[in-house]
């Protein structure tokens, strides 16, 4: 400690900074409450007392039948997850499981009740739930039919109390002392060193939701061997007279004194006062509220107006008073998802600047309280700001077109920069006189292009007021011929369907038929790839939010085949909800709810599905704008969610709950890669959007860290950041470890590579403004993207689009090593040699099999299959295909041998589409012309065996087999001009 200051003079006047608060570790230890069987709710079965040992007044039989239950109300002091312990007797040889659901929702399925060897011996099962605020209720349903055990009562125990809030001594109001940081330990930038006199003070503000008993915690250090007391007041009131703070040893040396005092809702000063010539080293305080937390909403603001006329940069805006149980403290203005202003409680009226001009903004407001608890929406308004003033003048030319790249389907392009006298906005590509895409910077990769094609590009600039310029000189570039190997390159682009309102969820069943939802009808449908659209009913339960809520997520189950589950991440009535569906004879039905407890939002409702490698269902959950919630373990917004198939909680989970990560502001694109890792996509709010790769139990940091900006010590960084405005990333799939992004306000589809080092590289950046909003991207089972476009802002019905792209697997020559199938005896996309079809010897099912060369890469393969398939119009005409080839073979030799069994390639199976000896040898391209396209598809088999496989499979059973087991597939193309 720095030696005291010794002065006659008067105290001098208090410095005052903002007081800075954070949420702490530090919580409160529950004890759990008791609640006796016998006097709850039985149904199908009674209250006994004829087995010794029980406690209470006796124990529930149940009845030999499933179904019976024994149900309790449970109160809560706050919301978030608690523990049950089931005290239970069970003198039979058999498991007696029990099905736990809380409030109406399944919590936790089929949890075991095993023998206890008699019915006099008691012993308990404990599960993890989440409560409300208040009353719950708790079931326990027997799921057997010779009943369930003798339940004798539960124990729950809430979680660990709220968490404290920290403010630190240094940040205070501080009369008479000075603040230092010449002592290790300190939390913060420092801590308060209190002049020598009495009545030196630091004093705090602390806000509380609600008037409640709450502890108060200092931190401090006294390297003397006296006491150094303090007069505790909080609003002006003694709550502890000369507390003693003792030496702790050393002014390193930090311990942590303690009182009760009462607060009131709102605004407190708490006051630590010297009080007996010296203080301690005050580091901070912690308070932490031992009542019940507040979880009542404030009203939504009343109505949203314009305020004052808007200008060319500017709108004005204003709203009525929300009310609040305690009190309102401030308000949020959002357009459209995004956070423009935050204004605190008295004032009703705010002016948003920086806006584009001669735009339609979508505005909404919401109040908050103390205890973060956020609104409804107020009515949404929306507001155009004015035309920009008179600009006749273009921007300059751009300079130096030229080509830095190309593949056999796309073309890069970059450019010098023009000027405008005010400012250019973009840029506009043109090929072969018409335009293909914009930019907002000066270059641009154009897809969907042919091999070997000449092309002819120029570019021309746009400012403000749409002012183009002269276009640039024009260039020629031919595309490549396409090279063998693993490169997802987009091809040409169709439309599967049109007529769509906002497609959002999308999967593919085992067949390959496209499910797609649409988030504001709720209707589902089924789309074949020739363009087949088939309506197969509605979600019930759903509703739209006026903004990013209603029927959003889809995930075909992994086992489909014999189960018919849909899942559907959705908005109800009562929040955001996880539901699954069978789809039997072209119709849903069945609606079962899976997981609810997540808030929902006019924004920020998340909404995608994902099943991982694991068997476990994914779910990003966003944070509902409520950004508190995002750093709440106890809420499930503002997370990524795992859950299992029938909706219970996984016993790996992190934190005993549905959450797997957390501190997420709007996640939605979710898929796996090669290693089985799960990447994220996730909308920033006014400065940078991420590509995040989620690790269990993982906190990437919202609300205080916003992509790399803010507070982001001790969070997990994204791999990738862009700006709001240039993404707004909402789908996400991997090809071959490519990462593609389908973003919204950006219009464009990001394509980047996962690196040895799980760094996403070599970003490339297509169809820029070409198909407007993109919402979703997806990889089907032939390796091709389906896009759904999403102009969701634009009030009009039924005007959205699927879009096919045509995935080419090129990329450069291969490297060894790479994921790529090759052939020494054609190209990719060349005439496949006559030898090898049915023109070799004029006779269908007599063709030699050409040699086919491959990498292992990353895809971590345990097996390999090869398929051969007919591509024509579109369709998938099976011929041939070779499966369980060992993980170590990277190679097929020319003219495999007959058989079922494939002679000298070590238990690899093999089966075409001829009869006879026909069908269990190669069977070539065949018919043929100048032109008919096949595939040879080679996957990555996460097993060593294809599993239902036998020599009575058919072709489709084997391929959708193959397609189910395979975590990557590349393909190699080729024309056969055999005849017919």
């Amino acid at each position: 400690m720095a030696l005291p200051t010794l002065s006659n003079a008067q105290p001098a006047a208090p410095t005052k900074a903002s007081v800075k608060a954070s949420a702490k570790a530090g919580v409160v230890k529950a004890a759990p409450v008791r609640y006796e069987a016998e006097a709850a709710t039985i149904s199908q079965g009674a209250a006994e007392s004829n087995h010794a040992g029980f406690s209470g007044t006796g124990f529930v039989n149940y009845a030999n039948v499933a179904g019976g239950y024994v149900e309790f109300t449970v109160n809560a002091p706050a919301a978030g997850s608690a523990t049950l312990a089931l005290g239970f007797a069970n003198g039979t040889t058999g498991n007696r499981p029990l099905d736990i659901s809380v409030n109406g929702a399944v919590a936790a399925r089929n949890v075991a009740f095993q023998p206890t060897d008699a019915w006099t011996t008691w012993s308990s099962v404990a599960t993890t739930v989440t409560l409300k605020a208040g009353a719950n209720t708790v079931r326990a349903t027997a799921g057997a039919a010779e009943g369930g055990p003798n339940l004798d009562f539960i124990d729950v125990t809430p979680a660990d109390g709220q968490a404290g809030t920290d403010y630190e001594a240094e940040s205070g109001t501080v009369s008479q002392g000075a603040v230092e940081s010449n002592h290790a330990g300190h939390s913060g930038t420092g801590f308060v060193n209190f002049q020598a006199v009495t009545g030196a003070y630091v004093e705090f503000t602390v806000d509380s939701a609600q008037a409640a008993a709450s502890k108060l915690d200092f931190r401090y250090a006294n390297g003397t061997t006296a006491g150094r007391p303090l007069d505790i007041t909080v609003n002006g009131a003694s709550v502890a007279d000369d507390l003693a703070f003792p030496g702790t040893g050393a002014w390193t040396t930090w311990k942590t004194v303690s009182v009760s005092a009462a607060l009131k809702a709102g605004t407190n000063k708490v006051r630590a006062t010297t009080a007996a010539g010296d203080g301690p080293n005050l580091d901070k305080l912690t308070v932490t509220a031992n009542g019940p937390a507040d979880t009542e909403k404030p009203t939504p603001p009343g109505n949203l107006r314009k305020d004052k006329e808007p200008t060319a940069s500017t709108v004005s805006l204003a709203w009525d008073a929300s009310t609040d149980n305690v009190r309102v403290t401030g308000y949020d203005i959002y357009q459209h998802g995004q956070l423009m202003e935050q204004v605190d409680e008295n004032t009703l009226a705010a002016t948003v600047e920086n806006l584009g001009p001669e735009t339609s903004y979508d505005w909404t407001v919401f109040a908050r309280d103390a205890a973060a608890n956020v609104s409804a929406a107020s009515n949404a308004v929306t507001i155009a700001t004015l035309p920009a003033p008179p600009d006749n003048e273009p921007p300059s030319v751009p300079g130096s077109l030229r080509s830095t790249g190309k593949t056999a389907t796309s073309v890069d392009l970059a450019w010098n920069a023009s000027t405008d006298n005010v400012k250019v906005t973009g840029y506009e590509i043109h090929r072969d006189g018409a335009a293909a895409g914009t930019a907002d910077s000066t270059s641009t990769t154009i897809a969907g292009l042919k091999a070997s094609t000449a092309y002819k590009f120029k570019v021309r600039a746009l400012d403000l007021k749409g002012n183009r310029s002269a276009f640039s000189p024009e260039i020629t570039v031919t595309t490549g011929g396409s090279q063998p190997g693993g490169v997802p390159d987009p091809g040409n682009v169709s439309t599967l369907a049109g007529g769509v309102d906002v497609g959002w969820g999308l999967g593919f069943l085992p067949d390959g038929t496209g499910v797609y939802t649409e988030r504001n009808t709720f209707n589902v449908y089924k789309l074949t790839k020739a363009g087949q659209k088939t309506l197969l009913g509605k979600v019930p339960n759903s509703q739209t939010t006026g903004g990013e809520g209603g029927l959003m997520g889809i995930e075909i189950s992994p086992s489909f085949n014999t189960d018919h589950y849909l899942y559907f991440l959705h908005t109800s009535s009562d929040g955001n909800r996880l539901a699954r569906m069978k789809l039997e004879n072209n119709a849903l039905s069945g609606y079962t709810v899976l997981l609810d407890g997540m808030e929902k939002s006019r924004f920020h409702n998340g909404g995608r599905l994902r099943f991982g490698p694991d068997g476990k269902l994914y779910a990003s959950m966003g944070d509902a704008q409520s950004s508190s919630q995002a750093q709440n373990k106890n809420s499930l917004n503002g997370k990524i969610l795992r859950i299992n198939q029938n909706g219970s909680i996984p016993s790996d989970n992190p934190f005993g709950n549905a959450v797997w990560s957390l501190g997420h502001r709007n996640p939605q694109g979710l898929d796996f890669d090669s290693k089985g890792r799960l990447w994220q996509a996730e909308f920033g709010n006014s400065n940078m959007d991420e590509v995040n790769l989620i690790q269990k139990g993982g906190n990437y940091g919202w609300p205080n860290c916003e992509g790399t900006a803010g507070d982001c010590s001790g969070y997990i960084a994204p791999k990738k950041t862009w700006s709001t405005a240039s993404a707004s990333p909402s789908g996400l799939t991997i090809i071959n470890d490519h990462v593609f992004v389908a973003t919204t306000r950006g219009e464009r589809v990001y394509r980047l590579r996962i690196d040895s080092s799980s760094n996403l590289v070599e970003q490339k950046t297509y169809f820029q403004g070409t198909y407007d909003r993109l919402r979703t991207v997806e990889v089907d089972h032939d390796g091709d993207i389906w896009l759904t476009t999403s102009t969701d802002k634009d009030g009009t019905n039924g005007n959205d689009r699927i879009l096919l792209i045509d995935i080419v697997y090129s990329g450069g020559n291969p490297q060894p090593g790479d994921f790529k199938l090759t052939s020494s005896a054609f190209n990719d996309n060349a005439t496949i040699p006559a030898r090898y079809t049915c023109a070799g010897d004029g006779t269908a099912g007599q063709d030699p099999s050409p040699p086919l060369t491959w990498g292992a890469g990353s895809s971590g393969a345990r097996s390999y299959a090869v398929v051969l398939a007919d591509v024509a119009n579109g369709g998938n005409k099976l011929h041939w295909a070779i499966w369980d080839i060992p993980a170590a073979h990277l190679a097929l030799p020319e003219g495999l041998g007959s058989g079922f069994d494939v002679p000298g390639q070590e238990g690899a199976k093999q089966k075409a589409m001829g009869s006879g000896a026909n069908a269990q040898k190669f069977f070539g391209p065949c018919p043929g012309g100048s032109t008919h396209p096949y595939t040879f598809t080679l996957y990555a088999v996460n097993a060593a065996t294809v599993p239902g496989l036998t020599s009575g499979s058919s072709m489709a059973q084997i391929e959708t087999a193959i397609k189910n087991a395979s975590t990557a597939n590349v393909k190699l193309r080729g024309n056969s001009n055999a005849g017919t």
